[in-house]
């Protein structure tokens, strides 16, 4: 059984930080590509950054050189850390694991940023 298990989210100030993380089991982890998605009300799921299992990574515009996703094999875990934070960036993060062709999804966790 896949479980992703995401945690880190909640409310911070604009220019704040914050660490989401997401602890991968049912899987072998270190053949997955993991990523973070992210979702507001009305609007489609984006991908914010990925990472393969090689390590290159991927991230949307809005996000690059605030956001850094980073994997640990050993932990089976897959962080996002989220620097300069703005409102815009208020929404549901979702962790992603694309495992032998199939996509499984965490529950997500709400991040607000507001003053």
């Amino acid at each position: 059984q896949v479980q992703l298990v995401e945690s880190g989210g909640g409310l911070v100030q604009p220019g704040g930080s914050l660490r989401l993380s997401c602890a991968a089991s049912g899987i072998i982890f270190s053949i997955s590509t993991m990523g973070w998605y992210r979702q507001t009300p009305g609007k489609e799921r984006d991908l914010v950054a990925s990472i393969v299992p090689g390590g290159s990574t991927t991230y949307l515009d809005s996000v690059k050189g605030r956001f850094t996703i980073s994997r640990d094999s050993a932990e089976n875990t897959v962080y996002l850390q989220m620097n300069s934070l703005k409102p815009e960036d208020t929404a549901v993060y979702y962790c992603n694991a694309e495992y032998l062709g199939i996509g499984f999804w965490g529950q997500g966790t709400q991040v607000t940023v507001s003053s």
